[in-house]
This record gives structure tokens, sequence and C-alpha cells, in this order.
């Protein structure tokens, strides 16, 4: 974003004056104003009537008294670029373009026409809700909305209008900073709001729904650029089903995305990425309101058998520790226990002293200090209106517990086990105590597990930042290199490959003699991209007699097959012994991301048990190894059932080293596929290679 328009962003943001352009959508932008308690001033602007919502219609934008610091415009689409220009031409600071009809109908002339006449004003739109300001009390925004702040919250941007105004209705109390509708993405992107976001005082966490990214490397820096001013990016990505990409094109125009590239740039990125909307504000409630705890080690609490066990098993299941109580505190904690209560963690505190601050107080801090945790959690379900003469004692136990765990310094949280079980009321004095209400013991879990995992990936990439995301690759015809001739070209980057020649039929006997036995036959075309499947391969041949007779029978196979593919060269390989495992190992370049690394097991456990990792380019050796021990073959690896270890550094060497040619090459070798690369203890071995480059104009 330029200067210019960060600023005339800041004046759209916290207007002085805003313009209401239009009818009755204009109307309802006025009314959504007023209450969000706008106090600066407001005009109308529509030709053919007198007021709009009480406020004196000028007929013109030229008729304003002056340049508005933000212009909220819903007028039919036909008018929107003369309006523009008009505004820019005047010095306006911004506009929140409610008019549809441009990119997301497939115009894509007209929303260029758009970007043109908006000059270095900031746009949000077209086809958007618009924008709350929760801290300043401003709003241009097209439809009833709710939401609270409480001095500070998360900024919240999302691609669909309807789920940000859902968001504000939610029964969550989660703080608001700002909330922006981005529509269209016409002028500013998520990218711009990201970055501008990141660098306000007010907001302790970001949150963005995305259907699809506009500029992967300009997201990657702003991403970084949060992390590093540890502002807590959350994410929650839609459009990855085949009918949900289709719904993102028509719907806003933008193009979505593979879900595993979007989830490699939120893991380069230190981005929680979440599933649904629920884990969604949660997760930002609980960064926003008690921040990231430092580690996974859980002291958990409750006044019920039940939900010690149901806390104890989702957490173990997502990867939460909960460490045990100090056994030399033990006593001292047993004593403050009434005799049917069990030291643990978690700990069941039982009803005999529920709800009587005075006795839980001192469990919860003995508990506490007793534990080595980084976060502390107290399960607690409120009774619903008319049924809550008993609230005071469900009071009294939050407060104690948030007391003890401030004393502490650790970030706490109170959570129903059903998240309708706990009342505004309720969540509201919790925030006021300090304590993060959270509605559902899966989604609180989900939450913390999440929130400790950003702290430590922010010291990760702190230790070592990423290098900068390169540009897409330029497109351009591409042919597919046989194989011998990839593996030539491996070869001569490092790359192990077996012992082989390239020859006529005739002489495919002779090589293998020359070779020795057993040895792999495989006809070479460039026609030919899955061999096996055309009979094109012939593997464990032990005489020259069954290599000839190997030849023979692939032209007839080949010929049925795919007649134009069949040849009469050959690559008659020495068979390489059985390996600790194979791995599949792709490097291509995406239009989006650029390029890009996928890791997964190999051979025929490729399509079998889609064991498989993404990296964007350009990673480095220790992201290389940490993706190989992501995956599930990584226990053959690591030396299954006696049989020898990998040294999982020097294969992730030798694999970055891979990586490096290809980026150093990529404007001709397009695309890179090894399968199986057979690993072994101190190396691999590319068995299978399959590579395309740019056809020579």
């Amino acid at each position: 974003m330029t200067p210019e328009r960060r600023a005339n962003f800041q004046r759209l943001l916290r207007p002085r004056h805003i313009a209401f352009v239009g009818g009755r959508d204009a109307t309802i932008a006025i009314n959504e104003a007023r209450r969000r308690g706008f106090a600066g001033q407001m005009w109308a602007v529509n030709p053919k009537r007198t007021e709009l919502a009480g406020l004196p219609c000028v007929a013109s934008i030229n008729d304003l008294p002056e340049a508005p610091d933000a212009v909220y415009l819903a007028i039919p689409a036909g008018g929107v670029v003369a309006a523009l220009q008009t505004l820019a031409q005047m010095g306006a600071g911004g506009v929140v373009c409610f008019s549809a009809g441009f990119k997301e109908t497939g115009d894509v002339l007209a929303e260029q026409a758009l970007i043109e006449a908006t000059g270095d004003m900031a746009l949000i739109g077209p086809n958007c809700y618009g924008v709350i300001n929760y801290i300043d009390n401003a709003a241009l925004w097209s439809f009833e909305h709710g939401g609270w702040s409480p001095g500070y919250g998360a900024a919240i941007i999302t691609q669909s209008g309807m789920f940000s105004s859902d968001i504000t209705m939610s029964q969550r109390s989660l703080p608001l900073a700002y909330m922006v509708s981005a529509g269209n993405q016409a002028v500013l992107g998520q990218e711009d709001f990201l970055d501008v976001f990141a660098d306000d005082p007010a907001v302790r966490a970001i949150g963005l729904h995305i259907e699809g990214l506009q500029d992967i490397p300009r997201f990657e820096r702003a991403a970084l650029r949060a992390l590093s001013k540890g502002i807590p990016v959350v994410v929650l990505k839609t459009g990855s089903s085949e009918i949900g990409s289709a719904l993102t094109v028509s719907h806003t125009g933008s193009l979505s995305g593979s879900t595993e590239l979007y989830e490699a740039l939120f893991a380069r990125t230190g981005v929680i990425s979440v599933t649904n909307p629920s884990q969604f504000l949660e997760t930002l409630k609980f960064l926003c309101v008690v921040g990231a705890p430092k580690g996974s080690r859980v002291a958990g609490f409750t006044c019920s058998g039940g939900g010690a066990t149901m806390l104890a098993d989702y957490a173990e299941k997502i990867g939460l520790t909960l460490p045990p109580v100090d056994p030399a505190q033990e006593p001292a904690l047993t004593a403050l226990l009434p005799d049917i209560a069990t030291v643990s963690n978690p700990l069941d505190y039982t009803t005999p002293i529920w709800g009587q601050g005075d006795y839980t107080y001192p469990v919860f801090a003995k508990a506490i200090a007793a534990i080595n945790a980084d976060v502390a959690v107290l399960v607690q379900d409120y009774p619903a209106a008319g049924l809550d003469a008993s609230k005071g004692y469900y009071q009294q136990d939050a407060a104690a517990f948030g007391r003890a765990a401030k004393e502490q310094g650790l970030p706490a949280a109170i959570c129903a086990t059903l998240p309708e079980n706990m009342d505004l009321e309720t969540r509201q004095f919790l925030i006021a105590e300090g304590l993060a209400p959270m509605q559902g013991i899966h989604e609180a879990l989900n939450a913390i597990a999440q929130a400790a995992t950003w702290a430590q990936a922010r010291a990760r990439i702190a230790e070592n930042w990423p290098a900068p995301l390169l540009p897409a690759g330029q497109g351009g015809a591409l042919e597919m290199l046989t194989e011998d001739r990839g593996k030539d070209w491996l070869s001569g980057k490092g790359v192990a490959v077996p012992k082989g020649w390239s020859v006529s039929g005739e002489k495919v006997a002779e090589a293998a003699c020359e070779i020795g036995f057993p040895v792999a036959l495989k006809m070479m075309s460039s026609l030919l991209a899955h061999k096996t499947e055309a009979g094109a391969v012939a593997l464990g041949l032990g005489t020259a007699k069954a290599v000839n007779a190997a030849a023979v029978q692939m032209t007839t196979d080949v010929t049925n097959h795919a007649p134009k593919a069949v040849t009469d060269q050959f690559l008659v390989e020495s068979m390489s012994p059985p390996p600790l495992a194979e791995l599949i190992v792709t490097l291509r370049n995406d239009p989006q991301f650029g390029a890009v690394l996928v890791l997964g097991s190999g051979g025929v456990l490729v399509e079998l048990v889609g064991d498989a990792v993404t990296l964007l380019l350009p990673a480095t050796h220790d992201e290389i190894e940490k993706a190989l021990q992501s995956l599930r073959i990584a226990r053959l690896l690591a030396g299954f059932r006696g049989r020898p270890k990998a040294e999982l550094s020097k294969i992730a060497a030798q694999i970055h080293t891979l990586c490096q040619a290809y980026l150093q090459e990529r404007a001709t070798i397009t695309e890179i596929e090894i399968n199986p690369l057979f690993v072994y203890p101190d190396h691999v071995c590319a068995i299978d290679a399959l590579l395309h480059r740019v056809v020579a104009s």
C-alpha cells in the first residue's frame, strides 16, 4: 500500500465525516453509523430525495461541503466509476463500495475501470458490507450489526459479507477492534488489511476468512510482519472442496488454491489455521483476552469427575500435556481438599468446597504452584436464566481461580462443557477478571493448543527467518524428458541414480551383461509418463535371454496401450537393493505459490495412504528434516522393528541440494517427480524420475 493510500485508509477507518451516497442501502448504513455511536458529521447524497434517515440530501457529490474522509457508496454499478472519479478529484479519503456487478459477475473490465478511477483513495469492495471501527465508534456498514469492544480486540477481515455480519451477532463475547468485509478486494486486499492492523495497538489478534489470496508473496510478508510484532493471525480458509471452489469463483471472483499449498503457507508464516467458524471465534477470543501460553502444559480443574475425564481425554488426543502434581506438594494439597477428593491433574476438587472462595482459592493456588504448567483451565457450566440462584457461587470459584492463576503468571480460562452454558453476563464478568470465557471443551482445548503452537512457531521462525517466496515462473510449452535424460540431469546435480545405459533394442542384452544381473528394463519415450501401466517396465531380469524377451514383449504391450509411444530406445539399469523406505519427491511451479516441494510415502503407497507434506520454497534443511519426521513413513526411517535407521539429517541435506538445483534452473526445468526415491541409511537413490522442461523457442 502506498503511503498516500495508507493515510487515506486511516481517514476511512477514523473519519471526521461520512458521506452516504445512494438510497435505501445508504439509509441502512446511516442507521448503522448511529448504532455504532458515530459522533462526526454525516451527509447524504441523492438527486431524487430530500432526505435519508433524517439527513438532508444534496443532489450530487460535487455539492458536498468538503471532501469527505469516508464515503459509503451504494448506487448502481454503471455510475460507480464516475462517482469515484469525482471523489478522487475532490480529495476524499476512502470509500466503502457496497455496489455489486463487477469481477464477481465476470465483468473484469468494469472492475479495472473502478481501480483506475479510485486513484490514491482507500477503497473497500466492491460487493462488500464495509467496515466497523469498534474502538473509535465509526461504521460504514450495510446491515444491522452487533459486537462489542472493551478497548481492544480482534481485527477481522472476511471475504464473505454475511459471515462478517454473523460474527458481529455471535454469542461468544469476542472482543472486537475492527471488522472488514473485503468483497472483491479490487483495491485493498487482505494482505493490505493484515499489514495495517498489525501496527494498531488496539489489535491483539487478527482473524482472516480467506476464500482465495491474490498475492501470495505479499501475504507472506504481511503475515511474517504480524508474527514479528507478536500479533497472532488466525485463518479460516474455505473453498477447499470441488463445489466450494466453484462457489468461491462465482461469489467473489477469487481463485481458490490447493488446500495443501495454503496450509504450507500458513505453517511457513506461523498462521493459525482453523477449520470451522466456532473454532475461529474461540481461538481469537482466547488470544485477545489472555494471550498465547509459552507451552502446551495444562493445569486442569473441575468440580466433576466426568469433566475431569473429558478434559484429560481430549487434551491427550490433541497433544496437550497434563503434568502430574509435584509429589513433594501432595500432602499440603491433600490437607486443603475434602476427604473424597484425589490429588491429580486434572483436579476434581469436589462439591463440598465448591463455590466457597475462601476454600477453593487455597486449593487453586497450591495446585497451580505444584503443577509445572503453562496455562490453567477450570471447567464450569453456568445455570440458565431462571435457574441461576446459585450463580454467585460459580463466580466465587471463577474469581478465586483467576486470582490464583494471575499470581502464578499463567493465562487462564473458564471452559463450559457445552458452548451454550455460559451466558452474556458471565462472559463479561470473566473477561473483567482477566479470564477467557471459553465455550465448549474441544473448542477451548483446541484454542489453547493452537495458541501454544503459535508461540512456539514464533520462536522457531525468529531463529531462522524464511527467505522470501519466489515469484511464480513463466509459462510456456513443455516437453517431458525421457527417464534416461532426466536421470542424467539429476546425476549432474549430485542425486544418485542406478547404474544404467540407454541403448537400442538390439543392444539391451549386451548392456545388461556389462552392468551385471539382475537388471531393470524400461522403454524410453517422451509419451510414456506412466510406463508401468503401459507395460513398458520389466524388473529383476536375471539373464540376457530374459532381457531380450522383455524388450520384445514391451513393444507388443506398448503398441496395444499407446501405439504412438512405442520406440526402439531402452534404459537398462542395475536393480537397486531393498531400501529402508520409499519416498515420492515432487518439485513443481505453482502459478500462485511459486516453487513447491512435496514429500510423501512413495511407490505403491502414494495413492494408498496419502501420506504427504507440502513445503513452499525456498525451504531450509531443518524444515525439510522436520517435514520428513512428520510423515507416517518416518517410523520406518527411525529403525522400525530393529531395522537400520536413516540419518535424517543426511537425507534432508540431499533433498535440500536437489531443491537448490531446481530453484536455480526452474526457468527451464519446470517439474521434477521422483517416485520412488529409495532411502538408505545415509543416502538416497532416484529409482524412477519424470522431468518436464520448457521447450526452447
